[in-house]
């Protein structure tokens, strides 16, 4: 298994299932056991399940920011930063999520940590070391 091929694979199905709010794209990324905790104090939950209920509260719109994996054995840490209406307000979130892979390169084990703050803020010089997606 190849983490940052996986890694990779993930930030793009995030990528277009944010932009496209169609959490269906997210499916063939992750296994069908997958644990997904959004937030270190949240129950697991299914990824696609989670991904409908945030989709449902964003506006149009939305700048999103990948940095590049971070990645060792069958693991890998990503950040993310995203500038979007939430709930009719505009927010920046930020954060970083922990993904362990199986041997087919799907998601077995996510779990992210966040934070947001009222308004656009973009990223900063360096952020993400060299950003991807």
């Amino acid at each position: 298994m190849n983490a940052d091929v996986a890694a990779h694979a993930w930030i793009d199905a995030w990528n277009r299932a944010w932009r496209a709010k169609n959490p269906g794209v997210l499916a063939d990324v992750y296994a069908g056991d997958v644990v997904f905790r959004s937030h270190p104090f949240r129950e697991p939950q299914a990824p696609m399940n989670y991904a409908q209920d945030a989709f449902e509260e964003e506006g149009e719109e939305l700048d999103l920011w990948w940095g590049t994996p971070i990645t060792g054995g069958n693991r890998a840490a990503v950040e993310w930063w995203a500038v979007l209406t939430e709930n009719g307000e505009l927010v920046t979130l930020a954060g970083t999520s922990m993904l362990e892979f199986g041997a087919d390169e799907r998601v077995i084990d996510q779990h992210d940590y966040w934070t947001t703050t009222p308004g656009r803020i973009e990223p900063w010089p360096g952020w993400g070391a060299s950003q991807a997606g």
